[in-house]
């Protein structure tokens, strides 16, 4: 009997600038808000607005969680693997 799995989540990667944003946060609230952004964009890449640009590279996104006050842009790989994380705002 095949297993019960949910859909297959993409590795979520982070670009040096926002590895270093990430170094900055240091509230709980914005760790876990990030956090739930993160897993939104890992389970559904396409959730993000693409944002008008060239067509050269991939296709930046932006996901945005009025919620939770979050924003992170962000392009998925050609395989759809791996979500590559440009910029994050908490």
């Amino acid at each position: 009997m095949p297993g019960q799995h949910g859909p297959r989540r993409a590795r979520i990667a982070f670009s040096d600038s926002a590895a270093k944003q990430l170094e900055n946060i240091t509230s709980e609230a914005e760790i876990h808000a990030l956090d739930r952004a993160l897993v939104v964009i890992s389970v559904a890449p396409e959730a993000g607005e693409p944002i008008p640009g060239g067509t050269a590279g991939p296709q930046l996104r932006q996901y945005s969680d009025e919620v939770e006050s979050v924003r992170v842009l962000y392009f998925v790989t050609a395989l759809r693997t791996v979500v590559v994380v440009a910029y994050i705002e908490v």
